[in-house]
């Protein structure tokens, strides 16, 4: 039983939740960009929450399903068609054996995954099948690369299930492709070199307008905008953390992803929430951002929440 790739796209990445308890031997998490979009599509399934999917990114993915089983499409609202018939984002359908999946270019978004029942049997390289590029890590074939087409990845058949659809009230509003003029307002906590920003140097940074560069990707988001000036002592390489914003000697913000490196010494005035992480991965170039400060104990409720729901009770996180 297997899934044959058609058409790749421009990147198509097999991920779990990513290759956790590696960062002190240098390798990089990894996982979904969008983590609220990839645990919706598990769920809609009923699998497991580390259950393997594909990550489309800006659309053009194509492939036939061998045998019967139930998908789910979330994220980015890329058009696609099942046997020629129009699937709406954000829910599960039932898919027969030599069905043919077909996505456009994303509408809102850039993200999409497609999740099928019980999930892609991958092999795993340190307890992940994460595709990290950069790091030549996980992925079909174990080096970390891109889905090609002739790709063949095996999944177990499923009978047709329930059927569900995402609520419309959890699913998000995505900046469409094309650029808009309202920004996308991302939510961050002060890091403990908050301060060592100036007054001024916050009040702009703060007040600023930033463009989602086309240099971005999934190892960090580079932002154009009013240079922000750090006045600080030069540091020494440390640990980093999904979501910091690091300002580097020109002054232009770079936020870490996904498949972000796990030491760096530039200062960091921020670091996204989780749930800003996603909702930055959605961002496609152009796309105008702004930064708002908020409290800790805002920002962790809101994650345990989601945790809660997909994962069940939350000790620590």
């Amino acid at each position: 039983m297997t899934l044959r790739v058609i058409n790749a796209g421009p990147l198509s990445l097999l991920q779990d939740t990513g290759r956790m308890g590696f960062q002190g031997v240098g390798a990089a998490v990894g996982g979904p960009m969008d983590e609220h979009a990839f645990h919706w599509a598990n769920h809609l399934l009923g699998n497991d929450v580390n259950a393997a999917q594909i990550e489309i990114t800006f659309g053009l993915f194509q492939c036939e399903f061998t045998h019967p089983t139930q998908m789910a499409m979330t994220g980015a609202d890329m058009s696609a068609e099942l046997d020629g018939k129009p699937l709406k984002p954000w829910a599960s359908y039932y898919v027969e054996a030599g069905s043919i999946l077909r996505c456009k270019t994303a509408r809102q978004g850039m993200r999409a995954y497609l999740a099928i029942q019980h999930g892609f049997e991958v092999n795993q390289a340190l307890d992940s099948c994460s595709t990290v590029v950069r790091d030549e890590i996980g992925g079909l074939h174990g080096g970390g690369e891109p889905l090609t087409k002739g790709d063949v990845i095996a999944y177990r058949a499923a009978e047709h299930d329930l059927l569900r659809q995402v609520p419309t009230e959890f699913i998000p509003h995505y900046p469409e492709l094309a650029a808009t003029t309202t920004p996308c307002i991302l939510d961050m906590l002060p890091t403990y070199q908050y301060e060592q920003f100036s007054k001024t140097a916050r009040q702009q940074f703060f007040n600023g307008t930033y463009t989602v560069s086309p240099n971005s990707d999934r190892m960090g988001y580079r932002l154009s905008g009013d240079r922000v000036e750090y006045d600080g002592e030069g540091l020494i390489s440390e640990g980093i953390a999904l979501g910091a914003i690091q300002i580097p000697s020109d002054g232009q913000p770079i936020v870490l992803m996904a498949d972000h490196q796990t030491i760096g010494g530039y200062p960091k005035i921020g670091c996204l929430t989780r749930m800003s992480v996603s909702k930055l991965a959605q961002c496609p170039p152009g796309t105008k951002v702004r930064f708002q400060l908020v409290k800790r104990e805002k920002a962790e409720q809101q994650y345990r929440e989601m945790l809660r729901f997909f994962v069940g009770e939350v000790t620590t996180l």
